[in-house]
């Protein structure tokens, strides 16, 4: 079908397209929740908030799954080493995960207010906690993880919980929480009515422009304080996986090396910012889909800059550069390579065809008129 290099690139591209849809799809559920306190201000709001994701924020977690399971088994190294370096971190993503339906579903069983304002800030939790360790993963990812191979090829990792969270990171923290802010605000204003499509027009506003002042402080940073990396000498793109067969040296502002090379790149950070402006101009004007899909296509470019910085590393080792995991040398076989393409080939757009068929029947805003009139809604 195609050779080893190729298929190692399609999967690079693969796993940054489900983990783009994964932002934009998932990312909106997470922002209802960072929101949920805020712009909703009584019982009757705060349940337009939970039904308009309701029947949809199950669905979304496809695409964390197939996300997760692609780096399980098209980048086995990868999966292996960020998931055991990464453990705690991982573990409150899911518990937000976790906590989200149960705080859904949880806060209808009794009438008591403190009953049901303690679930609405769990609910907030819920998105806040994933959306800031998203960001946090990726500002560490950019300076380098601290991990070895020894000749077998086993894993160690050196660092903890609390070395994540350096300042760097913390403002790529940041990125992500305002971004899925404004994701969040975008869907809100699109699927509800009255004062809580308001307020998420102008907290989806107030989110855009912060995101693109964050970002800018980020890029900034990125190119004059954080330590890039670059392969040095000639590396075999069908060779078989082995990460200790490679020179990387480290350099500030080597991670802007790929848009020097591959001008066509800047097209990330263009989507980025101008989806994210276009967003706060359509917030303000009140032309609700427009922000969405504005909103969308920034959070895809946000996901993309990430990306296109970084190729062919997946993985950089800060203790030990020169064994970081890239598209080259962490990938599974060509076999596993090819017969994974085919199940993409067929599933994904049956995935695809599902989740739109789902979103043509549920579309329509949620009103706080229609919850106080007891119509059919679940939460």
């Amino acid at each position: 079908m195609f050779d080893y290099m190729t298929l190692r690139l399609i999967w690079w591209a693969l796993l940054g397209v489900l983990l783009a849809g994964f932002a934009v799809m998932d990312g909106f559920d997470i922002g209802v929740a960072m929101l949920h306190p805020f712009i909703a201000r009584n019982d009757a709001q705060r349940r337009v908030t939970l039904n308009t994701i309701g029947p949809v924020w199950e669905g979304n977690q496809v695409w964390f799954i197939l996300g997760g399971g692609a780096v399980f088994a098209a980048w086995p190294p990868l999966y292996a080493v960020s998931f055991s370096g990464f453990y705690l971190a991982m573990l409150l993503v899911l518990i937000g995960f976790i906590l989200r339906p149960v705080a859904i579903v949880f806060r209808g069983k009794r009438e008591e207010s403190g009953w049901r304002e303690t679930w609405d800030w769990l609910f907030f939790v819920s998105g806040f906690v994933p959306a800031l360790i998203f960001g946090v993963a990726f500002g560490n990812l950019l300076q380098g993880v601290p991990f070895h191979f020894d000749q077998t090829l086993r894993a160690t990792y050196e660092g903890g919980l609390l070395g994540l969270l350096n300042p760097f990171a913390l403002l790529c923290g940041l990125v992500s929480v305002t971004m899925l802010a404004m994701q969040g605000a975008g869907w809100l204003s699109v699927k509800s009515e009255g004062d809580v499509a308001v307020r998420a027009r102008r907290y989806g506003a107030l989110a855009a422009i912060l995101l693109v002042l964050l970002i800018s402080a980020a890029g900034l940073w990125t190119m004059l304080g954080v330590e890039g990396y670059r392969i040095v000498g000639v590396i075999d793109h069908a060779g078989p996986s082995n990460p200790l067969s490679k020179t990387v040296t480290r350099e500030t502002g080597a991670w802007l090396d790929n848009y020097r090379a591959y001008p066509w790149m800047i097209a990330a950070p263009a989507l980025a910012y101008t989806g994210a402006l276009v967003a706060a101009l359509a917030f303000a004007l009140s032309v609700k889909r427009l922000a969405l899909i504005a909103s969308s296509l920034s959070v895809a470019g946000v996901a993309a800059m990430a990306g296109f910085s970084m190729f062919p590393f997946l993985l950089p080792s800060s203790t030990h550069p020169s064994q970081s995991l890239t598209v080259w040398d962490a990938s599974s076989s060509k076999v596993t390579l090819s017969l994974m393409l085919v199940a993409v080939i067929v599933f994904l757009p049956i995935v695809l065809a599902y989740t739109s068929w789902v979103y043509y029947v549920l579309r329509g805003a949620v009103s706080e008129a229609a919850i106080r009139r007891g119509d059919d809604y679940y939460y």
